[in-house]
């Protein structure tokens, strides 16, 4: 019924020739491994308490709403995507509108549905200042009732409408391209290639993200990225060395203008100028960039000792845990849980309880911002806002036995944009894991006992141009959650010549692109109810006198205070790691009077947030990564913290992350904390051709904190205990299943792994 793609759609980031992805997968030799425990059982199956009221619509809530869309009856006047030209109406994103956090709970404690609506987004080309603006379409499915009207609610700006910037994309690359193809004799001398918008181009063009102005003008940059020759998706090394500037004010291309050209650091300030330049005899001529091995990702070198064997595996030989697919509810021992996903900012978790108790109404990912730094002007105004690309449309599928192991239980995605519907298959994965240390362990002189450390995780993968962002969220015995990030992918380089103040020499006109990684989440945490406070526990050194000394005596105490206002929910991670933020019901304290709460501190790699403060570039869109953690007390009109859409008008966003901070008090409130993980990464030639996860990773564990009585640890049935005073060593279990495993060596030659969809 409805087409696939318009104009208006986001271009991805710089990555994706997908023609010249070739990927080759070897047909060498594999193991098979198969496994039995002593009592095989079926894998669990559970049915939700409640109805998902978070996941997403339907294909036919989808279906009829589209439909509904393009009555002319509406006065949309909108045009099917495929059809539709710059000056035409196109439907963009079509999903759920979550519903408010405060009908959510009431249906949760046995209140009527939430009214479910959709969130529609509109790009309007029909006038000469194109705009894209939200709706809220409802009630679904369609019916007599179902009406539409502008999504204002839930924005800073208190309007959810923004300026469209790529209206004129198409017709913006052909004038660019024709004034490139200009001075072709001059790309082909300087930098080997020739772009005039043919299928052999040598290059293509990128330009800003976002855009800037120079007071009333809208201003574009542009730069060159050498097309792979290799068969592999290296074009974001692979850099021109030249740039150009273009005034694209307006829809009218008469009005359009090259302001200059800049290379080797001098700017000319129009094309004729560089032509003079470049005709004299002394003009300096930088090293061209050439495609090479240096950017494959495939086997070279010699092998590694031993390597070839088959490596550890991980196998389950019983599930224990049990799944809902169709409401995508989740059971893992003391957890439960809901997720939901959507095109921005894809998977989240809701209603996540522990021992029956709820401890998270909400947690996802809010952003992924990259703001990069360099001496030419795409390094130095870049400052990508990954949701306008979208998290759950670059959601691809993992590969069974590299992205998680082959017995993980798989689930579909979907999003909904653009008048189609894309379903990625084997999206999430979710598995047990032995975590590789125990859970906790003793050696007496009489005993040693160990518990298995087994986690479970849920995982998935964004492939945002040429980022890799994979995501673990895992679940703990002793109540503990981590969220993890890791980084890979291509980076985005910048060409070498004049950056030493922004990266290392990588390659030979290569350069390493310093950038900041901070990907900013949403935790909206309910410990023992709503009413919720957030205590700062510190280790202080302090000098004090005692009843049974002599002298003073240098030592050290807890330090407890509480975060009273929002005037001051900005925080950073202590120095030396000397203070913890608990999530605490001042309420409700256990027998021995302590609050009840659970703590959120950093536990892998280094607390990041964004190096540059006052970002002339991202101006007002990134104020959520001014700080490791945020709290703000929860209302159903900052439901994010920021929006797709604000990259189109960085001085206007959508949403103002600035604007929630109102000192509001936070005394036994509902709140939200907002934390960042992410990494300062100054690439270096380990990064080639890929950044490795090892060394670009983050995350936080969210712990209970005298939250139970005791550790939970004793609950586990995996424990032993090993006597060691009878005269000889003796072992005692505690009911946990013991698992064997025969190897089979019977070679496989060809072979077949699933390709990512």
């Amino acid at each position: 019924m409805i087409s696939l793609l318009a104009h208006a759609r986001p271009d991805p980031r710089p990555a994706h020739h997908k023609s010249l992805i070739k990927p080759p997968w070897e047909k060498r030799s594999y193991f098979n491994v198969t496994c039995s425990t002593y009592v095989p059982a079926p894998a669990p199956s559970v049915v939700a308490p409640e109805q998902n009221i978070w996941y997403g619509l339907s294909n036919d809530e989808v279906v009829g709403l589209l439909r509904w869309l393009y009555d002319p009856a509406n006065g949309l006047n909108l045009t099917i995507s495929g059809e539709a030209g710059a000056w035409d109406n196109t439907v963009g994103v079509t999903e759920l509108l979550v519903p408010n956090k405060t009908d959510a709970l009431t249906y949760l404690n046995g209140g009527p549905l939430p009214v479910r609506n959709a969130r529609v987004g509109i790009f309007f080309g029909a006038t000469e200042e194109p705009y894209m603006q939200n709706f809220i379409v409802g009630p679904l499915p369609v019916s007599s009732e179902t009406t539409i009207a502008p999504l204002d609610y839930i924005y800073s700006k208190a309007v959810g409408k923004m300026p469209n910037y790529d209206a004129d994309s198409a017709a913006m690359k052909v004038f660019k391209t024709s004034i490139i193809g200009s001075i072709a004799d001059i790309t082909l001398d300087l930098m080997g290639f020739v772009v005039n918008g043919s299928d052999d181009d040598g290059a293509y063009i990128w330009g800003l993200d976002p855009v800037e102005k120079e007071g009333d003008r809208i201003i574009d940059w542009v730069g060159f990225y050498v097309n792979p020759t290799e068969g592999f998706d290296d074009s974001t090394v692979l850099l021109g060395g030249m740039w150009l500037k273009f005034d694209i004010t307006g829809r009218d291309p008469t009005g359009w203008s090259c302001l200059g050209v800049l290379y080797n650091s001098i700017f000319y300030e129009s094309i004729e100028a560089l032509r003079t330049a470049w005709e004299k005899a002394d003009f300096v001529r930088l090293t061209k960039t050439v495609d090479g091995e240096f950017g494959g990702t495939n086997r070279r070198g010699d092998e590694l000792p031993y390597e070839t064997l088959p490596p550890p595996v991980s196998v389950a030989t019983a599930q224990r845990y049990a799944v809902d697919k169709d409401n995508k509810y989740v059971s893992w021992m003391d957890f439960t849980f809901y997720l939901g996903f959507d095109r921005d900012n894809g998977l989240r978790f809701h209603n996540v309880k522990y021992k029956n108790e709820r401890i998270i109404y909400e947690l996802g990912v809010q952003e992924a911002h990259a703001h990069y730094a360099g001496q030419d002007p795409i390094q130095s105004s870049t400052a990508y806002l990954d949701s306008w690309y979208g998290f759950g449309s670059n959601a691809h599928s993992l590969v069974p036995g590299w992205d998680c192991p082959p017995s993980a239980t798989y689930l579909d995605t979907a999003v909904h944009d653009f008048g189609s519907t894309t379903t990625r298959t084997a999206s999430i994965c979710i598995f047990e894991q032995d975590a590789g240390f125990p859970l906790a362990r003793h050696t007496a002189t009489d005993y040693v006992t160990v518990t298995k450390n087994t986690q479970f995780v849920v995982r998935w993968v964004a492939t945002v141009g040429n980022y890799d962002y994979f995501m673990d969220y895992v679940f703990s015995l002793d109540g503990t959650i981590e969220v993890k990030v890791r980084a890979s992918g291509y980076i985005q380089g910048a060409y070498y010549a004049n950056n030493e103040d922004y990266g290392y020499k990588i390659h030979d006109a290569l350069s390493g692109s310093m950038h900041d990684h901070v990907i900013n989440y949403k935790l909206d945490m309910d410990i023992n109810g709503t009413a919720n406070s957030l205590e700062k526990v510190e280790v202080v050194p302090t000098t004090t006198n005692y009843t049974w000394l002599s002298e003073q005596r240098n030592t050290m105490k807890i330090q407890r205070s509480f975060i009273e206002t929002e005037d001051d929910g900005k925080l950073n991670w202590a120095s030396n790691s000397a203070a913890m933020y608990v999530v605490v019901n001042k309420d409700s304290t256990n027998q021995y009077g302590e609050h009840r709460g659970y703590r959120i501190s950093p536990n892998l790699g280094s607390p990041t947030y964004l190096t540059v403060q006052d970002s002339s570039t991202a101006r007002l869109t990134n104020r959520f990564a001014t700080h490791n953690l945020f709290v703000t007390k929860q209302k159903d009109t900052e439901p994010r913290s920021a929006a797709a859409w604000n990259n189109q008008d960085p001085y206007d966003p959508l949403v103002n992350f600035d604007t929630f901070f109102n000192g509001e008090s936070l005394d036994q409130e509902d709140l939200v904390l907002w934390f960042n993980l992410g990494m300062h990464h100054v690439p270096h030639t380990g990064d080639l051709p890929n950044t490795v996860f090892t060394t670009a990773q983050a995350g936080i564990s969210i712990s209970p904190h005298n939250y139970l009585l005791g550790s939970p640890v004793t609950q586990v049935s995996h424990t032993v205990y090993i006597n060691k005073t009878e005269g000889h060593v003796t072992g005692q279990t505690y009911g946990g299943l013991a698992a064997t495993c025969n190897v089979d060596m019977v070679r496989n030659s060809s072979p077949s792994p699933a390709q990512p969809a």
